[in-house]
């Protein structure tokens, strides 16, 4: 982290003013920069630092009132400056997607990693083998759902320590995961059986079982991590378990307060279980589908005394055409934010008076590739205006920006590097 703030601006970087360029970005920051008075350019994705310091608060607080612990998933952001933050705030360790998010962990010294994925590729278990024999404090678990599976980690696993599995368990349809819970035993069976293999534990992924917060959704969520829970049961009563804590490890970020409620609740066993949650965009929450699905926005069944997450997100640009009544150009594109989710939701106007209003009666409509088009009325905003844009599903617009500056109001306070 040190390192990076000796990192030297430069046409790298879009957004930051063309005066930062030969700076390192500690010197940068040292100058006291401003959002609209230091030559930010648009468009220019920020973040907010009151929303995200209260979003790491405020979860750090629920899973310890909650007693489960929390490994957020690093893919949402690929930032290792959040990573610190978010282990600072008593995260137990950080998810990772693949081999490639992994190495960029373990350079910034991510000590505690779960791999939501099945790892079969003889080079990246080559590698990890050495990861972890280098570093005795390391910790690594990842996924398995299948016997062929099973037998590749173990072919090319070289480590001197044996490599942590938990058995994933899917459902008819699902991405990965076993489909049945007789299925899971065997894969837990079979992880058992290899001395270079260590059973740890189950996992799932109980976000994309169910659409929505209706009654309908909330069931199907509720079914599935109760056979979470019964597929832990069996692996527990076959004696298969080699640790003495067993992970048992669910989470996105719109049901984890039913995961939080099924996890935590007592279990038939003598062994620890560590209930782990794996959310990851409570950090910057949103201003779509988080803000609709997210626990903390509705009633949930833990519901106490928790403030909302707030949104951390903002993309600013700038107004460069109004060529027809009802219309209005803004330079944001769908190389700049998220569109798979919603489209950006202009929110507040900074005019020339550098003045920053709420924006009402503006819709985007669509998106070209640095274009968005705006339906304005005809007092909207002006040609030369800068507009502030809520952005939803934070996954899909961090790896489009390299660097993005934290702003505390109009102060910048901090750069983020993405590493994608």
């Amino acid at each position: 982290m040190s390192a990076l703030r000796q990192d030297v601006l430069d046409w790298r970087y879009k957004g930051l003013p063309s005066g930062a360029s030969g700076s390192t970005a500690a010197e940068f920051l040292a100058t006291r920069p401003t959002l609209s008075g230091s030559g930010f350019t648009g468009p220019v994705l920020v973040l907010d630092e009151p929303a995200l310091e209260h979003n790491l608060s405020t979860m750090a607080r629920w899973c310890r009132r909650h007693g489960v612990l929390l490994a957020p998933h690093g893919k949402t952001t690929m930032a290792p400056r959040l990573f610190q933050r978010q282990l600072e705030h008593g995260a137990w360790g950080i998810t990772a997607a693949n081999v490639a998010q992994l190495r960029v962990y373990r350079a910034f010294g991510v000590r505690r990693v779960l791999l939501a994925n099945q790892l079969l590729d003889p080079d990246g278990l080559r590698w990890l083998s050495g990861e972890l024999d280098r570093d005795p404090e390391f910790e690594f678990s990842c996924w398995a759902d299948s016997v062929a599976g099973v037998e590749l980690m173990a072919a090319s696993w070289t480590g001197e320590r044996p490599l942590d599995v938990l058995v994933e368990l899917g459902w008819e349809g699902a991405r990965t995961g076993v489909r049945s819970v007789e299925r899971g035993v065997e894969v837990a069976r079979a992880v058992a059986a290899s001395p270079r293999l260590r059973l740890a534990g189950v996992a799932g992924y109980e976000g994309a079982a169910a659409h929505g917060t209706g009654d309908d959704a909330l069931a199907t969520v509720d079914d599935y991590l109760a056979r979470l829970r019964e597929l832990v049961d069996e692996v527990e009563r076959a004696g298969l378990f080699e640790t003495a804590e067993i992970i048992v490890s669910g989470g996105g970020s719109a049901y984890f307060d039913q995961v939080a409620e099924s996890l935590a609740a007592p279990w038939p066993t003598s062994a620890r279980v560590l209930p782990v949650l794996r959310s990851g965009a409570y950090l910057t929450h949103d201003d779509g589908l988080y803000r609709r699905n997210s626990p903390f926005g509705r009633a949930h069944r833990l519901a106490g005394d928790e403030s909302p997450f707030r949104p951390a997100m903002r993309v600013w640009a700038q107004v460069t055409s109004r060529p027809e009544p009802g219309l209005a150009l803004a330079t944001v594109g769908r190389r700049d934010v998220s569109f798979d989710q919603d489209l950006p939701e202009p929110q507040v106007v900074r005019g020339a008076d550098g003045v920053v209003r709420e924006l009402t009666g503006c819709a985007v409509t669509s998106l070209a590739d640095q274009h968005a088009f705006l339906r304005v009325p005809e007092d909207g905003p002006r040609i030369g205006d800068w507009v502030g844009f809520g952005l939803s599903h934070p996954c899909t617009v961090f790896d489009k920006w390299r660097l993005i500056p934290v702003v505390d109001g109009d102060s910048v306070v901090d750069l983020v590097h993405t590493f994608f």
